[in-house]
């Protein structure tokens, strides 16, 4: 097995004020011709919370997590922090982590998932980002999709248990993701991974009956994404008489911009408009065992740990570094 020499924090970006946010939203799209009107409405989702997001400081936060848990443990490397869409950016950092010395690295993508956006896009990042930098670049090898470690689903089965507590005795669990198109590369198997993960943390907190659903769609009318919407399902749930639900973004690891905006406003704005009652667990975060989950990837793409899974669905490879020749 590969030894490796540091770790490189990989995820989406946001905007930190104001003025960052068109910028960030054009650097999102770029290539996708996306009328400058959409994007205007989607910025104002930004300015209702100043223009930041929270996905940087959720960052910062997790990084600090790591760093404390890997002291702990006597993990001696260093974590890094590169972005796909704003400061830092993924080809900056790796270009730090060559002038540090750095050689071979791991990276954790804030994405648990296996689809192509959330798993493998990463490793083109990856990939871009050593090209920018040339032959000093370090290998980059992606931790594998974690959405069936034990930390994972621990740590979303505890904030579920804690919004369920917060709501009605009977509140229906209602399972949130990303959605992406549907003849989008891994949609396939991000549907199953999905259902593995919302059948596990509702069996442990006991829920008869439970639903997943998506949100954040953004992409043309007339190309099928996966559905239902979560809205839409709330006007579905409340036809059949559902009078509270608790929802729990099980698809993301951090409560980021379109978690709040798509749960915490316009989800709750239509569940008081339907008379529902809205509970929302919070996402992994920096829960202890999310936090751990991390060390004990490391260990595993490292050969001194197993791969812990729970579940019917088997541990993913993790993804090793690709150049111009492919899978390396």
């Amino acid at each position: 097995m590969p030894s490796y020499d540091a770790l490189l924090l990989l995820s989406f970006g946001g905007p930190e004020g104001p003025d960052d946010v068109m910028p960030f939203l054009e650097n999102v799209t770029r290539g996708r011709n996306i009328p400058r009107a959409r994007l205007e409405g989607v910025a104002e989702h930004y300015h209702l919370f100043g223009g930041v997001s929270p996905i940087n400081q959720q960052c910062r936060d997790l990084i600090a997590a790591i760093r404390a848990d890997f002291a702990e443990h006597g993990v001696d490397l260093p974590v890094y922090w590169g972005n796909r869409n704003w400061d830092p950016y993924v080809e900056d950092t790796v270009r730090r982590m060559a002038g540090d010395g750095v050689r071979r690295a791991l990276a954790f993508a804030t994405s648990a998932y296996g689809s192509y956006s959330g798993s493998h896009q990463y490793v083109e990042d990856i990939a871009r980002a050593r090209a920018a930098v040339g032959e000093r670049a370090p290998v980059v090898d992606k931790l594998r999709p974690y959405f069936n470690h034990p930390g994972f689903v621990d740590a979303v089965t505890d904030r579920t248990r804690d919004a369920l507590a917060q709501a009605p005795d009977g509140a229906r669990l209602v399972f949130t993701a990303h959605s992406i198109p549907v003849g989008m590369s891994g949609a396939e198997a991000y549907v199953s991974q999905l259902t593995e993960v919302a059948r596990l943390v509702a069996g442990r907190v006991g829920a008869e009956s439970w639903d997943l659903v998506y949100q954040s769609r953004s992409g043309r009318p007339d190309q099928p994404w996966l559905e239902p919407d979560v809205c839409d399902h709330l006007r579905t749930l409340r036809a059949k008489g559902v009078d509270a639900v608790v929802l729990v973004p099980a698809g993301f690891v951090s409560d980021h911009m379109e978690v709040m905006y798509d749960l915490d406003v316009e989800a709750r704005e239509k569940a008081g408009e339907l008379g529902m009652s809205l509970a929302r667990a919070r996402s992994a975060g920096t829960h202890p065992a999310f936090v751990a989950m991390v060390r004990e990837l490391v260990a595993e793409a490292s050969g001194t740990g197993p791969a812990r899974v729970v579940g019917d669905l088997p541990a993913a490879a993790h993804e090793l570094d690709i150049d111009e020749g492919g899978l390396r």
